[in-house]
Protein backbone atom coordinates (compact mmCIF):
# COMPACT_ATOMS: atom_id res chain seq x y z
CA UNK A 1 0.00 0.00 0.00
CA UNK A 2 1.34 3.35 -0.99
CA UNK A 3 1.42 6.28 1.40
CA UNK A 4 -1.25 7.95 -0.72
CA UNK A 5 -3.60 5.01 -0.25
CA UNK A 6 -2.70 4.56 3.43
CA UNK A 7 -3.79 8.02 4.63
CA UNK A 8 -7.42 7.83 3.47
CA UNK A 9 -7.70 4.39 4.97
CA UNK A 10 -6.29 5.62 8.27
CA UNK A 11 -8.73 8.52 8.32
CA UNK A 12 -11.62 6.17 7.59
CA UNK A 13 -10.51 3.91 10.42
CA UNK A 14 -10.43 6.84 12.80
CA UNK A 15 -13.92 7.90 11.79
CA UNK A 16 -15.18 4.38 12.39
CA UNK A 17 -13.63 4.34 15.87
CA UNK A 18 -15.24 7.67 16.71
CA UNK A 19 -18.59 6.58 15.37
CA UNK A 20 -18.55 3.35 17.35
CA UNK A 21 -17.44 4.88 20.65
CA UNK A 22 -20.38 5.88 22.92
CA UNK A 23 -20.53 9.65 23.49
CA UNK A 24 -19.68 10.57 27.08
CA UNK A 25 -22.22 12.93 28.74
CA UNK A 26 -20.95 16.38 29.60
CA UNK A 27 -20.53 17.12 33.30
CA UNK A 28 -23.72 18.69 34.62
CA UNK A 29 -23.36 22.39 35.39
CA UNK A 30 -24.75 23.72 38.67
CA UNK A 31 -28.00 25.55 38.08
CA UNK A 32 -27.75 29.19 39.18
CA UNK A 33 -29.12 29.73 42.68
CA UNK A 34 -32.26 31.79 42.65
CA UNK A 35 -32.30 34.22 45.55
CA UNK A 36 -35.39 34.85 47.62
CA UNK A 37 -35.98 38.58 47.87
CA UNK A 38 -37.70 39.76 51.05
CA UNK A 39 -38.99 43.29 51.48
CA UNK A 40 -38.29 45.10 54.76
CA UNK A 41 -39.96 48.33 55.86
CA UNK A 42 -37.84 49.79 58.65
CA UNK A 43 -38.91 52.79 60.69
CA UNK A 44 -35.67 53.87 62.32
CA UNK A 45 -34.89 55.92 65.38
CA UNK A 46 -31.93 58.28 65.43
CA UNK A 47 -29.44 55.64 66.52
CA UNK A 48 -30.61 52.83 64.20
CA UNK A 49 -29.29 53.93 60.80
CA UNK A 50 -26.61 51.43 59.78
CA UNK A 51 -27.89 48.28 61.48
CA UNK A 52 -29.30 47.07 58.15
CA UNK A 53 -25.78 46.54 56.79
CA UNK A 54 -24.88 44.50 59.86
CA UNK A 55 -27.88 42.25 59.24
CA UNK A 56 -27.07 41.99 55.53
CA UNK A 57 -23.50 40.89 56.35
CA UNK A 58 -24.82 38.18 58.65
CA UNK A 59 -27.22 36.85 56.02
CA UNK A 60 -24.55 36.73 53.28
CA UNK A 61 -22.77 34.18 55.43
CA UNK A 62 -25.70 32.41 57.00
CA UNK A 63 -28.27 32.39 54.20
CA UNK A 64 -26.72 33.57 50.92
CA UNK A 65 -29.88 32.54 49.04
CA UNK A 66 -31.89 35.22 50.86
CA UNK A 67 -31.61 38.92 50.13
CA UNK A 68 -33.30 41.81 51.94
CA UNK A 69 -34.65 44.82 50.09
CA UNK A 70 -34.67 47.57 52.71
CA UNK A 71 -36.90 50.61 52.70
CA UNK A 72 -35.67 52.82 55.54
CA UNK A 73 -37.16 56.00 56.94
CA UNK A 74 -37.43 58.03 60.12
CA UNK A 75 -39.92 56.31 62.40
CA UNK A 76 -41.33 59.50 63.87
CA UNK A 77 -41.71 61.39 60.61
CA UNK A 78 -42.71 58.94 57.85
CA UNK A 79 -43.12 55.38 59.05
CA UNK A 80 -46.82 55.35 59.88
CA UNK A 81 -47.87 57.04 56.64
CA UNK A 82 -45.75 54.67 54.57
CA UNK A 83 -47.02 51.61 56.41
CA UNK A 84 -50.63 52.69 55.98
CA UNK A 85 -50.04 53.29 52.26
CA UNK A 86 -48.59 49.81 51.81
CA UNK A 87 -51.45 48.17 53.66
CA UNK A 88 -53.96 50.06 51.53
CA UNK A 89 -52.27 48.94 48.31
CA UNK A 90 -51.82 45.33 49.43
CA UNK A 91 -48.00 45.61 49.35
CA UNK A 92 -47.45 44.28 52.85
CA UNK A 93 -43.70 44.10 53.65
CA UNK A 94 -42.41 40.62 54.39
CA UNK A 95 -40.77 42.04 57.52
CA UNK A 96 -41.66 45.25 59.30
CA UNK A 97 -39.29 46.82 61.82
CA UNK A 98 -41.10 49.36 63.94
CA UNK A 99 -41.54 49.88 67.66
CA UNK A 100 -43.38 47.72 70.16
CA UNK A 101 -46.26 50.18 70.23
CA UNK A 102 -46.90 49.51 66.51
CA UNK A 103 -48.12 46.00 67.30
CA UNK A 104 -51.38 47.32 68.77
CA UNK A 105 -51.92 49.44 65.66
CA UNK A 106 -51.25 46.89 62.92
CA UNK A 107 -52.30 43.52 64.34
CA UNK A 108 -56.02 44.40 64.01
CA UNK A 109 -55.50 44.88 60.25
CA UNK A 110 -54.83 41.15 59.89
CA UNK A 111 -51.49 41.76 58.17
CA UNK A 112 -49.19 40.71 61.03
CA UNK A 113 -48.57 37.05 61.81
CA UNK A 114 -47.91 35.68 65.30
CA UNK A 115 -44.20 35.56 66.07
CA UNK A 116 -42.57 32.11 65.85
CA UNK A 117 -42.65 30.54 69.31
CA UNK A 118 -38.96 29.47 69.36
CA UNK A 119 -37.97 33.10 68.79
CA UNK A 120 -40.34 34.45 71.43
CA UNK A 121 -38.33 32.36 73.87
CA UNK A 122 -35.35 34.65 73.21
CA UNK A 123 -37.20 37.80 74.32
CA UNK A 124 -36.94 39.24 77.81
CA UNK A 125 -40.28 38.80 79.65
CA UNK A 126 -40.44 42.53 80.47
CA UNK A 127 -40.77 43.30 76.75
CA UNK A 128 -43.59 40.86 76.00
CA UNK A 129 -46.68 42.67 77.37
CA UNK A 130 -46.25 45.49 74.85
CA UNK A 131 -46.31 43.07 71.89
CA UNK A 132 -48.99 40.67 73.09
CA UNK A 133 -52.54 40.84 71.75
CA UNK A 134 -55.21 38.51 73.14
CA UNK A 135 -52.59 36.19 74.56
CA UNK A 136 -50.48 35.89 71.39
CA UNK A 137 -47.11 37.55 70.74
CA UNK A 138 -46.93 39.41 67.42
CA UNK A 139 -43.70 41.39 67.69
CA UNK A 140 -40.11 40.58 68.58
CA UNK A 141 -38.46 43.50 70.45
CA UNK A 142 -34.69 43.56 69.98
CA UNK A 143 -33.44 46.55 71.92
CA UNK A 144 -34.73 49.37 74.10
CA UNK A 145 -34.17 52.99 75.00
CA UNK A 146 -34.29 54.29 78.55
CA UNK A 147 -35.88 57.69 78.95
CA UNK A 148 -35.78 60.27 81.69
CA UNK A 149 -33.52 63.14 82.67
CA UNK A 150 -29.87 62.80 81.71
CA UNK A 151 -27.71 64.83 84.08
CA UNK A 152 -24.11 65.97 84.21
CA UNK A 153 -22.76 64.31 87.37
CA UNK A 154 -19.75 66.62 87.53
CA UNK A 155 -21.97 69.72 87.55
CA UNK A 156 -24.22 68.18 90.19
CA UNK A 157 -21.22 67.37 92.41
CA UNK A 158 -19.68 70.80 91.87
CA UNK A 159 -22.88 72.53 93.00
CA UNK A 160 -23.57 70.02 95.80
CA UNK A 161 -27.00 68.91 94.54
CA UNK A 162 -28.71 65.56 94.13
CA UNK A 163 -31.20 64.22 91.55
CA UNK A 164 -34.68 65.42 92.59
CA UNK A 165 -37.70 63.21 93.19
CA UNK A 166 -40.43 65.87 93.53
CA UNK A 167 -41.42 68.93 91.46
CA UNK A 168 -40.49 71.17 94.42
CA UNK A 169 -36.99 69.69 94.56
CA UNK A 170 -36.63 70.11 90.81
CA UNK A 171 -37.70 73.77 91.03
CA UNK A 172 -35.12 74.36 93.76
CA UNK A 173 -32.47 72.69 91.61
CA UNK A 174 -33.33 74.93 88.65
CA UNK A 175 -33.01 78.02 90.86
CA UNK A 176 -29.60 76.87 92.06
CA UNK A 177 -28.22 76.35 88.57
CA UNK A 178 -29.75 79.57 87.27
CA UNK A 179 -28.17 81.55 90.11
CA UNK A 180 -24.81 79.99 89.25
CA UNK A 181 -25.24 80.89 85.54
CA UNK A 182 -25.59 77.25 84.51
CA UNK A 183 -28.30 76.46 81.94
CA UNK A 184 -30.64 74.03 83.73
CA UNK A 185 -31.92 72.11 80.68
CA UNK A 186 -30.65 71.21 77.24
CA UNK A 187 -33.57 71.12 74.77
CA UNK A 188 -34.25 71.14 71.03
CA UNK A 189 -37.70 72.45 70.27
CA UNK A 190 -37.11 72.82 66.55
CA UNK A 191 -38.54 69.31 66.15
CA UNK A 192 -42.14 68.28 66.85
CA UNK A 193 -41.08 64.74 67.75
CA UNK A 194 -39.05 66.03 70.70
CA UNK A 195 -42.06 67.90 72.06
CA UNK A 196 -44.20 64.78 71.63
CA UNK A 197 -41.59 62.63 73.34
CA UNK A 198 -41.12 64.72 76.46
CA UNK A 199 -44.88 65.31 76.78
CA UNK A 200 -45.43 61.53 76.85
CA UNK A 201 -42.65 61.14 79.41
CA UNK A 202 -44.43 63.62 81.68
CA UNK A 203 -47.82 62.06 80.93
CA UNK A 204 -46.71 58.57 81.93
CA UNK A 205 -45.61 59.95 85.29
CA UNK A 206 -48.67 62.06 86.02
CA UNK A 207 -51.53 60.57 83.97
CA UNK A 208 -51.07 56.97 82.85
CA UNK A 209 -49.38 55.82 86.04
CA UNK A 210 -52.69 56.65 87.78
CA UNK A 211 -55.14 55.89 84.96
CA UNK A 212 -53.63 53.38 82.51
CA UNK A 213 -56.86 53.45 80.46
CA UNK A 214 -57.09 57.24 80.22
CA UNK A 215 -57.04 57.09 76.41
CA UNK A 216 -60.03 54.75 76.39
CA UNK A 217 -61.90 57.09 78.73
CA UNK A 218 -60.94 59.99 76.47
CA UNK A 219 -62.37 58.30 73.38
CA UNK A 220 -65.48 57.34 75.36
CA UNK A 221 -65.94 61.03 76.27
CA UNK A 222 -65.48 60.30 79.94
CA UNK A 223 -62.31 62.38 80.00
CA UNK A 224 -60.87 65.29 78.02
CA UNK A 225 -57.72 67.35 77.77
CA UNK A 226 -59.66 70.51 78.62
CA UNK A 227 -60.92 69.00 81.88
CA UNK A 228 -57.68 67.25 82.83
CA UNK A 229 -55.62 69.24 85.32
CA UNK A 230 -52.93 66.57 84.99
CA UNK A 231 -52.57 66.98 81.24
CA UNK A 232 -52.56 70.75 81.57
CA UNK A 233 -49.64 70.42 84.02
CA UNK A 234 -47.92 68.13 81.50
CA UNK A 235 -48.15 70.79 78.77
CA UNK A 236 -47.09 73.54 81.18
CA UNK A 237 -44.06 71.48 82.16
CA UNK A 238 -42.95 71.37 78.51
CA UNK A 239 -43.13 75.17 78.41
CA UNK A 240 -41.08 75.38 81.60
CA UNK A 241 -38.37 73.26 80.00
CA UNK A 242 -38.28 75.69 77.09
CA UNK A 243 -37.96 78.65 79.47
CA UNK A 244 -35.19 76.93 81.43
CA UNK A 245 -33.09 76.12 78.37
CA UNK A 246 -30.96 78.18 76.00
CA UNK A 247 -32.45 81.27 74.34
CA UNK A 248 -32.27 79.52 70.95
CA UNK A 249 -33.80 76.22 72.10
CA UNK A 250 -36.72 76.76 69.71
CA UNK A 251 -34.32 76.88 66.77
CA UNK A 252 -31.95 73.94 67.25
CA UNK A 253 -32.24 70.23 66.44
CA UNK A 254 -31.19 67.10 68.24
CA UNK A 255 -27.61 66.87 66.95
CA UNK A 256 -26.74 70.36 68.11
CA UNK A 257 -28.47 69.83 71.44
CA UNK A 258 -26.77 66.48 72.08
CA UNK A 259 -23.38 67.98 71.33
CA UNK A 260 -23.89 70.98 73.61
CA UNK A 261 -24.97 68.75 76.47
CA UNK A 262 -21.96 66.48 75.91
CA UNK A 263 -19.73 69.54 76.16
CA UNK A 264 -21.19 70.50 79.52
CA UNK A 265 -23.31 73.44 78.38
CA UNK A 266 -26.39 72.38 80.39
CA UNK A 267 -26.93 70.48 83.63
CA UNK A 268 -29.88 68.29 82.57
CA UNK A 269 -31.55 66.99 79.43
CA UNK A 270 -34.97 65.32 79.14
CA UNK A 271 -34.14 62.69 76.55
CA UNK A 272 -33.46 59.01 75.98
CA UNK A 273 -30.48 56.72 75.54
CA UNK A 274 -30.38 57.51 71.80
CA UNK A 275 -28.36 60.54 72.96
CA UNK A 276 -25.55 58.25 74.11
CA UNK A 277 -24.26 57.86 70.53
CA UNK A 278 -23.32 61.54 70.39
CA UNK A 279 -22.06 61.67 73.97
CA UNK A 280 -19.80 58.68 73.31
CA UNK A 281 -18.42 60.38 70.19
CA UNK A 282 -18.01 63.89 71.63
CA UNK A 283 -17.14 63.19 75.27
CA UNK A 284 -16.76 59.44 75.93
CA UNK A 285 -15.51 60.07 79.49
CA UNK A 286 -18.46 62.20 80.46
CA UNK A 287 -19.91 61.37 83.86
CA UNK A 288 -23.57 61.22 82.93
CA UNK A 289 -26.47 59.73 84.84
CA UNK A 290 -30.23 59.40 84.45
CA UNK A 291 -33.20 59.86 86.78
CA UNK A 292 -36.99 59.82 86.24
CA UNK A 293 -38.60 63.20 85.61
CA UNK A 294 -40.30 63.98 88.96
CA UNK A 295 -44.08 63.60 89.02
CA UNK A 296 -46.61 65.17 91.39
CA UNK A 297 -46.74 62.12 93.66
CA UNK A 298 -42.97 61.86 93.95
CA UNK A 299 -42.96 58.23 92.79
CA UNK A 300 -41.92 58.59 89.13
CA UNK A 301 -40.29 55.64 87.43
CA UNK A 302 -37.56 55.43 84.84
CA UNK A 303 -39.07 54.69 81.44
CA UNK A 304 -37.98 52.14 78.91
CA UNK A 305 -39.24 51.88 75.34
CA UNK A 306 -38.84 48.69 73.31
CA UNK A 307 -37.36 50.07 70.11
CA UNK A 308 -36.49 47.85 67.12
CA UNK A 309 -39.39 45.40 66.97
CA UNK A 310 -39.56 42.84 64.16
CA UNK A 311 -42.98 41.86 62.81
CA UNK A 312 -43.70 39.09 60.29
CA UNK A 313 -46.23 39.55 57.51
CA UNK A 314 -49.20 37.21 57.48
CA UNK A 315 -49.34 37.70 53.68
CA UNK A 316 -45.76 36.78 52.78
CA UNK A 317 -45.20 34.24 50.02
CA UNK A 318 -41.86 33.36 51.64
CA UNK A 319 -42.84 32.65 55.23
CA UNK A 320 -40.09 30.05 55.69
CA UNK A 321 -37.42 32.49 54.46
CA UNK A 322 -38.76 35.15 56.83
CA UNK A 323 -38.44 32.71 59.71
CA UNK A 324 -34.84 31.93 58.69
CA UNK A 325 -33.95 35.62 58.67
CA UNK A 326 -35.53 36.27 62.06
CA UNK A 327 -33.83 33.18 63.46
CA UNK A 328 -30.45 34.41 62.24
CA UNK A 329 -31.00 37.89 63.69
CA UNK A 330 -32.23 36.78 67.10
CA UNK A 331 -29.78 33.94 67.64
CA UNK A 332 -26.54 35.69 66.68
CA UNK A 333 -24.55 36.94 69.65
CA UNK A 334 -22.03 38.62 67.38
CA UNK A 335 -24.77 40.63 65.67
CA UNK A 336 -26.26 41.60 69.03
CA UNK A 337 -22.88 42.84 70.25
CA UNK A 338 -22.44 44.88 67.09
CA UNK A 339 -25.89 46.46 67.24
CA UNK A 340 -25.89 47.21 70.96
CA UNK A 341 -22.43 48.74 70.81
CA UNK A 342 -23.29 50.83 67.74
CA UNK A 343 -26.72 52.06 68.87
CA UNK A 344 -25.80 52.41 72.57
CA UNK A 345 -29.09 50.73 73.48
CA UNK A 346 -30.17 48.16 76.02
CA UNK A 347 -30.97 44.56 75.18
CA UNK A 348 -34.44 43.06 75.03
CA UNK A 349 -32.90 39.60 74.53
CA UNK A 350 -32.41 37.03 77.27
CA UNK A 351 -28.82 36.60 78.40
CA UNK A 352 -27.39 38.86 75.69
CA UNK A 353 -26.39 42.42 76.46
CA UNK A 354 -23.91 45.08 75.37
CA UNK A 355 -20.26 44.08 75.68
CA UNK A 356 -19.49 47.58 76.96
CA UNK A 357 -21.89 48.88 79.66
CA UNK A 358 -23.77 52.06 78.81
CA UNK A 359 -22.58 55.26 80.43
CA UNK A 360 -25.86 55.38 82.37
CA UNK A 361 -25.93 51.64 83.18
CA UNK A 362 -25.22 51.98 86.94
CA UNK A 363 -28.29 54.19 87.33
CA UNK A 364 -30.43 51.91 85.15
CA UNK A 365 -29.42 48.94 87.28
CA UNK A 366 -30.25 50.82 90.48
CA UNK A 367 -33.78 51.67 89.32
CA UNK A 368 -34.30 48.12 88.05
CA UNK A 369 -33.33 46.68 91.43
CA UNK A 370 -35.74 49.07 93.14
CA UNK A 371 -38.60 48.17 90.81
CA UNK A 372 -38.74 51.79 89.61
CA UNK A 373 -38.90 51.11 85.86
CA UNK A 374 -41.97 51.05 83.61
CA UNK A 375 -42.69 50.61 79.92
CA UNK A 376 -43.65 53.87 78.19
CA UNK A 377 -45.79 51.77 75.85
CA UNK A 378 -48.54 52.05 78.48
CA UNK A 379 -49.09 55.59 77.20
CA UNK A 380 -48.11 55.07 73.57
CA UNK A 381 -50.81 52.47 73.02
CA UNK A 382 -53.46 54.68 74.63
CA UNK A 383 -52.58 57.72 72.50
CA UNK A 384 -50.83 56.61 69.32
CA UNK A 385 -47.82 58.43 67.99
CA UNK A 386 -49.50 60.15 65.03
CA UNK A 387 -51.98 61.76 67.44
CA UNK A 388 -49.19 62.73 69.84
CA UNK A 389 -47.27 64.36 67.01
CA UNK A 390 -50.30 66.34 65.79
CA UNK A 391 -50.92 67.65 69.30
CA UNK A 392 -47.20 68.40 69.67
CA UNK A 393 -47.33 70.46 66.49
CA UNK A 394 -50.14 72.57 67.98
CA UNK A 395 -48.29 72.76 71.26
CA UNK A 396 -45.34 74.24 69.38
CA UNK A 397 -47.57 77.19 68.46
CA UNK A 398 -48.19 77.80 72.15
CA UNK A 399 -44.49 77.44 72.99
CA UNK A 400 -43.80 80.11 70.35
CA UNK A 401 -46.57 82.35 71.72
CA UNK A 402 -48.61 81.99 68.53
CA UNK A 403 -51.60 80.29 70.14
CA UNK A 404 -53.23 79.79 73.53
CA UNK A 405 -53.01 76.69 75.68
CA UNK A 406 -56.79 76.39 75.49
CA UNK A 407 -56.62 76.15 71.70
CA UNK A 408 -54.21 73.22 72.04
CA UNK A 409 -56.51 71.47 74.51
CA UNK A 410 -59.51 72.07 72.25
CA UNK A 411 -57.66 70.69 69.23
CA UNK A 412 -56.83 67.49 71.10
CA UNK A 413 -60.43 67.06 72.24
CA UNK A 414 -61.81 67.70 68.78
CA UNK A 415 -59.57 65.00 67.28
CA UNK A 416 -60.00 62.28 69.87
CA UNK A 417 -60.99 59.77 67.17
CA UNK A 418 -57.43 59.98 65.80
CA UNK A 419 -55.92 58.84 69.09
CA UNK A 420 -56.90 55.17 68.88
CA UNK A 421 -54.55 52.37 67.75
Amino acid sequence: MTKKGFLPALALGCLMVVACTPRQPRPAQDAPTRKVLLTVLAGQSTSDAGIEEMINDLLRTRYPDVELEWERMDWGERFEAQMQAKLASGEVPDITVGKAQDVATYVPTGNIAPAPAPLVAHISPVALPAVTVKGRVYGLPYNAFYQGVFYNKDLFERHHVQPPTTPAQLASLVRTFTAEHVTPFAAHFEEDWYVGNIVMQFAVGDVFSREPDWGDFFRGRKASFSDSAAFQRVFTTARQIREQSWPDALLIGQSECDERFAKGQAAMYVTGSWTLQTISAVNPRMHVGIFPFPNQAGDAKLLFEPNMTFMKSSRSEHADAVDKVLEAVFESRDLASQIFDFTKTSSMLKNIGPDVPLLIQPDIDRYLRAGQVTDVTVGNTQLIWSFQEEVASRLQDWLRDKASLQSVLDYADQNRALSAP
